[in-house]
């Protein structure tokens, strides 16, 4: 039986062999993000780190009259458990959500027949007919996807990708004790043990040998999320980045790249990628720009087929957005 991944915050003792260390790895993933930016959503981001994503995914919800009434009865907050088949840890370092999606549409039915995991009642309803709802809830989830998560991707992949870059330099340069020595407030890495500060449990765990995925969520922080059940191959601790990821995935942020840009894309160009830091169309582009939308709209035509910009529906208009290619353009040396 696939576990539900918990909420970590008191404490749990997680003993490593050798195996461990040399099994633990890392994965981005996009489902999870979507789960996560939910509890967001529902009222999880009591900081306000997210408000800026927050009022403009509601705002295009909103414009899209989308309904996900199973994923938000199966996210609660606060959040106990989730069940196992709508957090299962990825099983590559870099999956798309077409293919977490259809090892979602692929679970057994019987897992979900059986689950005691996650809200009750939703979880009931769906053992009527586990494939029918399991297809339902992918449905949601994609629309849901092209709606709210799609325009910011390229960021919130962006800052994942650049913290496994940063933490694998770490454990090649001091092992497990420099990886984990300022992954989380919530972790602690002690002799062969990862501490973990859990509000609901405590005591000693193994892996068994099966080492641990690490998982960096920009919409977890600022908490930790963990999965260690016995029978699951893939023991899950899921982490917030590193830095001011509320400023850093959302914010305007400089463009030390633009000059540069300029001279091979042309300034015009150069400057509608920096404009597109957030999701915007072209009469947003135009007016911050100067130009006219017809202008605007060739360039975004150029760009789009070079890969460095894409396109989202979000109720009568279409938002722009960097691609993750447009995205690496901006970043900073070492990040």
């Amino acid at each position: 039986m696939m576990p539900e991944a918990r909420f970590v915050g008191g404490v749990v003792d997680i003993e490593f062999t050798a195996d461990d260390v040399a099994r633990t790895r890392f994965a981005v993933s996009p489902l999870w993000e979507v789960v996560a930016s939910v509890r967001v959503l529902m009222g999880a981001d009591e900081q306000g780190l997210h408000r800026v994503w927050t009022h403009q995914a509601l705002d295009r919800i909103a414009a899209a009259k989308l309904r996900i009434p199973m994923l938000t009865s199966l996210v609660e907050v606060p959040t106990l458990s989730i069940p196992g088949f709508l957090a299962a840890p990825p099983t590559t370092a870099h999956p798309t959500l077409d293919l977490e999606l259809a090892a979602l549409r692929a679970t057994p039915p019987e897992l979900v027949r059986t689950s005691p995991l996650g809200p009750v009642r939703a979880v009931a309803a769906m053992r009527k007919d586990p494939a029918r709802s399991l297809a339902m809830l992918a449905e949601e989830i994609e629309a849901y996807w092209e709606v709210a998560m799609a325009p910011f991707w390229p960021r919130v992949q962006t800052l994942a990708e650049a913290d496994v870059r940063y933490r694998a330099k770490r454990f090649a340069e001091g092992g497990a004790q420099r990886l984990f020595a300022d992954l989380s407030p919530d972790v602690s890495w002690h002799g062969d043990t990862l501490h973990l500060r859990h509000r609901f449990t405590s005591g000693r765990k193994t892996l068994g040998g099966r080492g641990l995925l690490l998982v960096p969520s920009v919409f977890v922080v600022p908490e930790v999320f963990v999965t260690l059940g016995y029978d699951e191959p893939l023991p899950t601790l899921r982490y917030p980045p590193r830095g001011d990821v509320g400023n850093q995935a959302w914010q305007p942020r400089p463009e030390p790249g633009s000059a540069a840009l300029a001279r091979i894309l042309g300034r015009g160009r150069a400057n509608i990628l920096a404009e597109l830091g957030a999701p915007a169309c072209t009469a947003d582009l135009a007016r911050r720009l100067g130009k006219t939308p017809g202008a605007i709209s060739q360039h975004l035509g150029a760009m789009r087929a070079a890969g460095l910009v894409s396109a989202h529906r979000s109720g009568r208009i279409v938002l722009y957005a960097r691609t993750r290619v447009a995205e690496a353009l901006f970043e900073r040396p070492g990040e």
